[in-house]
């Protein structure tokens, strides 16, 4: 029986860390090949030089971003490159008739007024935005599979938003109470050195920052208002501006890990509901989804479970003393919360099943 052609596929802006992750998953996935990779700062170099793990696996070199030249030479394009730098190469990518899925934050706002202000530039695509897909399968597995844009999910929302999802769901939660305190791994800031994330400052460390102002806080707060909005007895399907009651206070925080985030969410009940309704109801929301485990008999999350695999791990706690819950997630941000997750939403785009190529199991120990 005669292989189908594997689908080309390109990342731009492959030498960070994200692009690092990409291109090790994607060499794994039996139904692609990686036809180019971009890098501005390692351009003409082999990816081997910037990726030694990657010696004898993968004989490509950077090249400088051209969009129609990449365009030219893939089916698919990964855009793994800084906030507000995928703007224009996506859309060009898409004139070219390319699929784009794009893990900046450039298209995973609706409001581009609330992407201008959070991000201090203009937005001068508003119709590609209100095409793209929040690439978060759980929420949007049917959009994804017709997109030819997805925006996927920042590392930090992917989280939250997947812990607290069934309860804002079915409208158990007061709007107002949601506390979200989470903590990430150095990876999570990116690959260009800076002082905070220099190994004598950071090491036995651990330190809030941007509290209040963190660029992923509209991610988040769209998503939920829409889910909330949608499901609010009697409402038609709703999207996040139309009704907005959902305002979380969410607090980041650097630990001295390589990779992996902890987040933790603390909502108040808007009605009596038993521990065991609570937990029927996450069992039921993520029954048969192939990368959300949910924990039992006490069992926390905890980052180092899920390190270099694709897998979400959840735990819900109704403390009925207090009449609010807890939520733990946990998730490596470079693989669900960023790689992985791009590839789950690329699989869904061209017809493949899900989980292909990203089966592999976490790293223990």
């Amino acid at each position: 029986m005669t292989q189908p052609e594997p689908v080309k596929v390109a990342v731009v802006g492959a030498s960070g860390y994200t692009g690092g992750e990409l291109l090790r998953l994607l060499m794994g996935h039996p139904r692609v090949t990686i036809t180019a990779v971009t890098s501005e700062k390692s351009a003409g170099s082999a990816v081997a030089s910037v990726f030694p793990h990657l010696t004898k696996l993968l004989p490509l070199s950077f090249e400088s971003l051209t969009p129609d030249a990449i365009a030219a030479r893939a089916d698919v394009v990964f855009l793994a490159l800084p906030h507000t730098k995928s703007l224009q190469p996506a859309a060009e990518c898409l004139s070219a008739g390319k699929r784009v899925i794009d893990l900046s934050a450039d298209y995973r706002l609706k409001d581009t007024r609330a992407y201008e202000a959070w991000y201090e530039v203009p937005h001068p695509y508003p119709t590609l935005v209100q095409e793209a897909v929040y690439g978060l399968p759980e929420l949007h597995r049917k959009e994804i599979r017709h997109a030819r844009l997805v925006a996927a999910p920042g590392c930090y929302p992917t989280a939250a938003i997947l812990q607290l999802a069934p309860l804002v769901a079915k409208q158990l939660v007061q709007p107002e109470s949601i506390v979200v305190d989470a903590k990430s791994g150095i990876s999570g800031a990116g690959r260009s050195p800076a002082l905070p994330y220099h190994f004598p400052e950071a090491h036995e460390s651990v330190e809030a920052y941007k509290v209040g102002r963190h660029r992923h806080i509209p991610e988040i707060e769209q998503e939920l208002n829409a889910l909330h909005a949608t499901h609010a007895p009697g409402a038609p399907p709703a999207s996040a501006s139309t009704s907005s009651p959902i305002r979380i206070v969410f607090t980041p925080h650097l630990v001295p890990m390589n990779r992996g985030i902890l987040s933790t969410a603390y909502c108040r009940l808007s009605e009596p509901i038993t521990a065991a309704d609570i937990h029927a109801l996450y069992r039921e929301a993520y029954d048969g989804e192939p990368f959300v485990r949910l924990m039992e008999d006490g069992a926390s999350a905890n980052p180092s479970r899920v390190r270099g695999s694709n897998f979400c791990d959840l735990m819900v706690y109704p403390d009925a003393r207090t009449g609010w819950v807890v939520t733990t997630a946990a998730l490596d941000n470079l693989v669900k919360g960023a790689g992985g997750q791009a590839i789950q939403s690329m699989n869904l785009m061209l017809g493949f099943p899900e989980q292909t190529g990203l089966t592999t199991p976490g790293v223990f120990p």
